[in-house]
């Protein structure tokens, strides 16, 4: 079967590891799978080819009958989770066929994509690291604030994108470039060092780059 770069995943918390020259070596944990493969997508039907993979087994008594259905050719019951990745070659997958972490290897470089967690609304300082208003001389009860925003006469307006207080969090990031430290196969973990987007137990996709 070719092999698909890209799984959905849970994320699990944090932890510490000793690499082999003793250092302290800050990880994500990642319980990678099982994704199974719920529907097939070609281009001669859907216009391009992708796999849909499913994540987290469902009791079927919460289920309705259109997700029944729709899970109902993988035989593997029905998913809280669904992602579509895009295939090369679709003939290599079918509907019932079950992907784990064991496409991941200490030393892979992968890519995390998940939603970060949500600030609400938040000022200049905490949204973007301004460093405020003298915090003397005169300054009355505007330590925080952004200082001005306006062009005087040209071009007369706020330029759009301007740095100012706005919601913070819950969007989709990616953080590229990370090292998998550590796979445990038999739980389904990945390892990657440093911190990924998301707050505990949030889903995420995990990608293989080289």
């Amino acid at each position: 079967m070719a092999e698909i770069q890209e799984l959905l995943a849970k994320k699990v918390g944090m932890t510490q590891l000793y690499n082999e020259l003793g250092e302290l070596v800050p990880v994500t944990v990642l319980a990678v799978g099982p994704c199974t493969v719920v529907q097939v997508k070609t281009a001669q039907k859907d216009g391009y080819n992708a796999v849909q993979l499913g994540l987290g087994e469902k009791n079927m008594a919460r289920a309705n009958k259109a997700q029944t259905g729709h899970c109902l050719p993988a035989g593997k019951g029905v998913f809280y989770h669904f992602a579509e990745v895009k295939v090369d070659d679709e003939g290599s997958y079918k509907p019932g066929d079950v992907l784990t972490a064991d496409m991941f290897s200490a030393g892979n470089l992968v890519a995390v994509t998940a939603t970060s967690k949500g600030k609400g609304f938040a000022g200049v300082m905490k949204r973007y690291g301004f460093k405020g208003q003298p915090a003397s001389h005169g300054a009355h009860k505007n330590h925080r604030s952004g200082g001005s925003v306006g062009t005087s006469a040209y071009p007369g307006r706020i330029i759009k994108g301007k740095k100012m207080p706005g919601h913070m969090g819950d969007r989709k990031v990616t953080v590229k470039n990370l090292t998998v430290v550590q796979v445990q196969l038999e739980q389904g973990l990945v390892m990657v060092k440093g911190g990924v987007p998301g707050s505990k137990n949030c889903l995420v996709t995990i990608k293989k780059v080289s």
